[in-house]
C-alpha cells in the first residue's frame, strides 16, 4: 500500500511533525488572515470534508497521543485529494508551500485506520518521496472554484 500525506515544512507544536494541510489552512484562519469570503469557504469547505472524510475518534480528545494522518493512495484517499482545490489555493496565495509526501513503508504504528486514510505515533524514517505541490496548481483548478 502506498501513503501520501500533504504538510507544510512547519513542525507542529503538538505533533512535533510537519503541520498537515487541513491544520494549516485553519490556521489562517484563527489568525484571520483570509477574507471573509475565503473564511466562509472554508467553513463550507470544512464542513462537506467533516462529512465526507470519517475524523479520527482521538480528535475528541485533543489528539492526546499526538497521532499525524496519512491519506491511503486509493480511489477514495484520492478523491479527498482532487478535492482540496480550496485548501490548495489558500496556501499558494498565502505564500505557504506545500508539499505530498508518499511513501510505501508504513509511516509509523497505526492506531486508527479507515477507507481513505491511517493515523499513526511514532512516526518513523521511512523511504519517503516529497514533492512540492503548491506550486503545482494548475490553471484548471485555479477556474473551476469561480
Amino acid at each position: 500500500m502506498k501513503y501520501f500525506r500533504v504538510h507544510t515544512s512547519d513542525i507542529a507544536y503538538l505533533t512535533q511533525q510537519p503541520r498537515g494541510i487541513f491544520t494549516t489552512v485553519g490556521k489562517l484562519v484563527d489568525s484571520k488572515t483570509l477574507t471573509e469570503e475565503e473564511t466562509a469557504e472554508y467553513w463550507k469547505q470544512r464542513e462537506y470534508f467533516e462529512r465526507v472524510l470519517p475524523v479520527p475518534p482521538f480528535y475528541k480528545d485533543g489528539n492526546p497521543d499526538h497521532a499525524i494522518t496519512w491519506f491511503k493512495d486509493t480511489p477514495q484517499g484520492q478523491d479527498i485529494w482532487n478535492q482540496l482545490t480550496f485548501y490548495r489555493q489558500m496556501c499558494s496565495k498565502y505564500g505557504i508551500t506545500l508539499y505530498k509526501s508518499e511513501t510505501t513503508d508504513i509511516p509509523g504504528e497505526i492506531i486508527y485506520e479507515d477507507d481513505f486514510q491511517i493515523a499513526v505515533i511514532n512516526s518513523k524514517e521511512t523511504n519517503c518521496h516529497a514533492e512540492l505541490v503548491s506550486a503545482s496548481i494548475d490553471k484548471d483548478s485555479e477556474t473551476s472554484s469561480e
